[in-house]
């Protein structure tokens, strides 16, 4: 061997004279010596030995890389589970169990709150069952009223801080905040929904034109809860909301109700057309809400009388809209071509009122 290749890789300077070694200048020492012409293997040109292989190819072909012990998944096998293998069918892979889908509206099943000063006055006027009451130490302006209501009616009332009232209401605010629950917090059961038939009954013993309002797929609680309000100041007679794709009335929509669900009947049902149907066989004209309607002031909206408010963003479905008997719009001056679902109900609620006047 020449005296070039026993030099190669070497180390410059030795510990005796404090030289610094090539490892302390992170780059090899010299120039690589000239071993011969590289040869190419394959069409990619590139030496076997930079590819990764220990040996040329030899046109052998290459033994696959093993599977992992549990396919493509992280999620360990059972013992009794085979891999998966893409050389049987896709009848016989492994079943793999995976756990089930969160519930949409998990809130519903915790304890129901009622937030806000509103909210608990009015449920403790109303006498609803209501557990406790939990308010902060500082009762200033209407919340000793509250305390006060509270005491006569023998509720249980607690102090607590400021702070366990902001965990307590976490869940229930909107935009990543905390609801703003004014100081007092009451545990209460849930809302007691009704039967379409018990609205109408309602209408009945007032000897009034029924009039009910629809909501098709309307998903914020505080719009909900808005209608509601909005309902229970025209005089509405009942609220009916669906079961799927749509907002329940949950803490955050008796907030923004401040109290008008203690008052209004709310009827919850599977399907929105068919209970569409049951109010036009009791005599009810059904009006939707959609921009492509008739004015408003022209159309007739008086007598009994169903309104129906449409999704946020989509309006209504296309069989509601095929079950409505005629539609209404509402006149439009500005910019923006369309209004919050609570704002329109609001105003078409007012409307029918105003032609009722007449």
């Amino acid at each position: 061997m020449s005296d070039q290749r026993k030099d190669y890789g070497k180390r410059p300077g030795s510990r005796e004279t404090g030289a610094r070694t090539h490892m302390q200048y992170d780059k090899p020492y010299g120039k690589k010596p000239y071993q011969g012409e590289k040869r190419s293997y394959g069409n990619d040109e590139r030496d076997y030995r930079k590819s990764g292989r220990d040996k040329p190819y030899d046109g052998e072909p290459r033994k696959k890389k093993p599977y992992p012990e549990n396919g493509y998944s992280k999620k360990p096998f059972d013992r009794d589970e085979k891999p998966y293998d893409r050389r049987r069918g896709r009848d016989e892979q492994p079943k793999r169990s995976y756990e089930p889908a969160p519930v949409e509206n998990e809130r519903d099943e915790q304890p129901y709150l009622l937030i806000g000063r509103n909210a608990v006055r009015e449920a403790i006027k109303s006498g609803r069952s209501i557990d406790r009451v939990l308010v902060t130490t500082e009762h200033d302006g209407s919340l000793g009223e509250i305390v006060t209501l509270a005491r006569e009616r023998k509720l249980i009332v607690r102090e607590v801080d400021r702070k366990k009232l902001d965990e307590l209401c976490m869940p229930f605010g909107h935009g990543g905040k905390t609801a703003n629950h004014q100081g007092v917090v009451a545990y209460a059961a849930g809302v007691t929904y009704c039967e379409i038939a018990d609205i109408l009954d309602a209408a009945k013993e007032k000897g009034e034109a029924p009039f009910v309002i629809v909501l098709d797929g309307v998903e914020d609680p505080h719009n909900l809860g808005s209608v509601i309000r909005s309902a229970d100041c025209a005089g509405a007679h009942g609220v009916i909301i669906g079961k799927r794709r749509s907002a329940s009335v949950t803490a955050a929509a008796v907030k923004a109700s401040a109290g008008a669900t203690e008052y209004m009947k709310i009827a919850r049902v599977v399907n929105i057309s068919a209970a569409l149907q049951q109010l036009k066989a009791a005599g009810l004209w059904i009006a939707g809400a959609d921009m492509s309607g008739e004015n408003m002031r022209s159309a007739a909206m008086k007598g009994p009388l169903a309104i129906v408010i449409g999704n946020e963003g989509e309006g209504l479905s296309k069989l509601v809209r095929e079950t409505c008997d005629f539609l209404v719009s509402i006149p439009m001056q500005g910019h923006i071509d369309s209004l919050n679902a609570g704002v329109a109900a609001a105003i078409l609620m007012f409307e029918k009122k105003r032609q009722d006047a007449e």
